[in-house]
């Protein structure tokens, strides 16, 4: 287990956002937690939005007061690939589950387990890798309250693999999960909704002045921001169906010739499919010239192509959330979404962007043409994304969320 490095953050950098209410409702819950130590726990310090959420959430958490920290899982090769599967089961598709697959998972949370030190009077596991810990956490610190925050698509998993899950979660102390429907029959005894949401002041997402702005576009050169432009940004994985957004481009590009995509994605530190996804999505656009294929872009430089691109797509076939709807609809930038996970929760269709079948890759090439097509629509649904994400999923409503959950798990009393 270790610590990852973590940015400042103060609780005062969202002011601007979050309003006077929401933060000395944050002080609130705090000040009900400050003598209490919360450790969170998941299996990647880099590439995806669990750990994006974590290096924003705990330093404001210590800012305020609460004794937080975060430990990253150490794990092998091996571990991951059984995690991915799982992953991927409780989505719906994944191979069968064997007897090994079952004994490097516990044999390598187990490991974890026994490297905490110290004592924590609640723990926050973060998806299925680390839910093997329980039973060394339960030795360990008898009296620690363990939550588990879930943030996959449960909304079709495969038996086996819901059983499996379920023996852990059914000896939580609370689930929390991101949409009503995934709690589902997971054998949490008590569970909670709470929305993922942005950080606006990352570097991702905070306002760049135009000297920091050119200097991102000339790290996305060839692109032209002089002629059409459609991206997706996304972790280079199967539910994430690059191809189907390629196909979507191809028949955008019918109708707009000049059109080009950009699919864009990070390599997850968990997630050993990526990088063959990424070839094989590579080797499909590798002969038309207006289809770039980027991985591991700096943070700015997606906060600017974000930004510029004229809309973004989101075609994924399972999605937890889909954070990256908001990080663009926060830019003013409509999105086309498939209709699954937490992406409705966000695109208004009509409103803010459209939301499509999953399978409809043809449907999503005529929706970004009437975009590309309709300045003025892109603009109204623009100006209406930068609200509802404000309204919604922001940094500071989801602390407030999990820090209600928090209070109400360890059973202590908070002003309000």
């Amino acid at each position: 287990m270790h610590a990852p490095s973590l940015p400042d953050r103060t609780l005062e950098a969202y002011a601007d956002v979050a309003g006077p209410d929401r933060l000395e409702r944050l002080r609130s819950l705090a000040e009900a937690l400050s003598d209490r130590r919360i450790l969170h726990v998941n299996s990647t310090a880099t590439g995806g939005g669990v750990a994006e959420l974590l290096r924003s959430i705990v330093p404001v958490c210590n800012d305020l007061g609460i004794d937080t920290d975060w430990l990253v899982m150490d794990a092998t090769d091996d571990f991951f690939a059984v995690t991915k599967a799982i992953h991927n089961g409780l989505q719906g598709d994944g191979p069968p589950l064997t007897e090994g697959m079952k004994a490097t998972y516990r044999s390598v949370t187990e490991r974890n387990a026994a490297e905490l030190e110290g004592e924590y009077d609640l723990v926050v596991i973060h998806d299925p890798q680390p839910l093997g810990m329980l039973d060394r956490l339960a030795e360990a610190m008898p009296d620690a309250a363990i939550v588990w925050r879930c943030h996959v698509d449960l909304t079709d998993p495969l038996e086996e693999y819901r059983a499996f899950v379920a023996e852990y979660a059914s000896r939580v102390d609370h689930a929390i999960f991101s949409r009503t429907a995934y709690a589902g029959d997971v054998g949490a005894l008590t569970t909670s909704v709470v929305y993922p949401s942005i950080d606006p002041v990352a570097e991702k997402n905070r306002s760049l002045d135009e000297t920091a702005e050119a200097a991102e576009r000339d790290r996305l050169d060839p692109l032209s921001f002089d002629r059409p432009l459609v991206a997706q940004i996304s972790r280079f994985d199967p539910w994430k169906d690059q191809f189907g957004t390629l196909e979507a481009y191809r028949r955008a590009s019918d109708t707009v010739p000049d059109l080009q995509l950009a699919l864009v994605g990070a390599m997850a530190g968990d997630d050993p499919e990526g990088m063959a996804v990424y070839e094989r999505v590579a080797e499909e656009a590798v002969d038309d010239q207006n289809v770039h294929v980027l991985t591991d872009l700096p943070d700015a430089t997606v906060n600017v192509l974000q930004r510029r691109s004229d809309v973004v797509v989101q075609k994924s076939l399972r999605e937890g959330f889909g954070l990256v709807v908001s990080e663009a609809l926060w830019k003013r930038t409509p999105v086309v979404g498939s209709n699954v996970g937490g992406i409705p929760l966000q695109i208004v269709d009509g409103e803010n962007g459209y939301l499509v079948d999953p399978n409809d890759a043809s449907s999503a090439g005529d929706r970004i043409v009437s975009l590309l097509e309709n300045e003025r629509r892109r603009t109204r649904f623009g100006a209406n994304g930068r609200e509802s994400v404000r309204e919604r999923f922001l940094l500071p409503r989801q602390l407030a969320d999990l820090l209600e959950v928090l209070v109400g798990t360890l059973g202590v009393d908070s002003d309000g």
